[in-house]
């Protein structure tokens, strides 16, 4: 049992048989698998004392599945990538070369950190990459490249070859801590008796791909979301629209810093809608604001148009393209490099 003077329950009682508060690493093991008591190890502050039980587990348990399901999404996404889809790092779109620069930010953190056996640090900054930077944001923006784009599109090649970048660490990285699950992640994408990912060395990251001043501009335009973000969850709640893509919101921008960060970026791309429109000035009254982001005003609209069969996205171009007229004209060429394909496979 884990009775250890500085391990303690839930309510901060150090363990013992009499009370019968102690934890059984078997019982987690049996229950949850390994990984699980290995990641409550790893995200514990062995410097003071610890605690385990029951709750504390299920958060444990809870954060695991978001980062398996992160790893899952990638291998999902990666079937797709083939070598010659590779694209150069300057051929990339701002979002993809922002994604390299988090991976240059955090290599050298995760390297100092193994070293010092500082797991808990090494847990908590690739935590937060996984699930704010990766699940929340850059997946959520790029899911419509990635499943509708087509076959020749730069951004879904250049989102495949971060896919791959980001797998190879976040794997390499994770393999120390959650040794079954990266062994089962590496073996899913590199089958073979001796593709082990314990054999293999952490990715070496340029330290080219950081870009602070990207960063910063991607910082901002991030905040504008959240705005824009938060008036379509009041509008949702409200029931005037189901999906995201339902609406073509006004966003009124009276910040000159942050109007310069999205001037030329597609906020309706970033913000996941079928349009958006962008104005240089204060907005009505009536506008949706947020505190923590002043100069930022959001009117929501309904989009117009026809809602796309595939991408589910509407817009008034939908039905341009007669041999497609269901589509959009973007979806309608994904279909028809399709069709090319499969006609030359035949």
């Amino acid at each position: 049992m884990l009775t250890h003077g500085f391990t303690l329950d839930e309510n901060g009682r150090a363990m013992s048989k009499s009370m019968g508060n102690g934890v059984e690493p078997q019982k987690v093991i049996a229950q949850s698998g390994a990984d699980i008591l290995r990641l409550w190890v790893c995200a514990s502050d062995y410097a003071d004392d610890i605690r385990i039980g029951p709750e504390i587990l299920k958060t444990t348990v809870d954060t695991y599945r978001k980062l398996r399901n992160t790893i899952r999404w990638m291998l999902g996404n990666l079937v797709h990538f083939r070598p010659e889809d590779r694209i150069d790092v300057a051929a990339m779109p701002e979002l993809e070369r922002l994604m390299l620069h988090r991976l240059a930010e955090l290599d050298p953190l995760v390297r100092e950190a193994f070293a010092a056996f500082d797991y808990k640090r090494i847990f908590a900054a690739l935590n937060q990459f996984m699930t704010v930077d990766l699940s929340a944001f850059y997946f959520d923006v790029r899911r419509d490249a990635l499943y509708c784009d087509p076959y020749s599109s730069v951004t879904r090649k250049a989102a495949l070859t971060v896919l791959d970048h980001l797998f190879g660490c976040i794997v390499t990285w994770l393999a120390p801590m959650l040794c079954f699950t990266a062994e089962e992640s590496w073996l899913s994408r590199y089958p073979g008796e001796e593709r082990s990912v314990h054999l293999a060395l952490f990715p070496e990251v340029p330290s080219t791909w950081g870009d602070d001043a990207l960063a910063e501009k991607w910082r901002k335009i991030r905040a504008v979301r959240r705005v824009v973000t938060g008036a379509l969850e009041l509008e949702r709640a409200a029931k005037r629209i189901g999906s995201s893509l339902e609406a073509a919101p006004q966003v009124y921008v009276s910040d000159p810093d942050l109007f310069a960060a999205v001037v030329d970026v597609d906020l309706a791309e970033v913000c996941i809608t079928s349009a958006a429109t962008l104005h240089n000035g204060e907005g009505p009254a009536e506008a949706f604001r947020l505190d923590e982001v002043q100069g930022v005003m959001v009117l929501p609209h309904l989009a117009e148009g026809q809602k796309c069969a595939r991408s589910r996205k509407i817009s008034p171009a939908v039905g341009s393209d007669p041999d497609y007229p269901d589509l959009t004209p973007r979806d309608a060429q994904a279909m028809r490099e399709w069709d090319a394909t499969r006609k030359a496979a035949e």
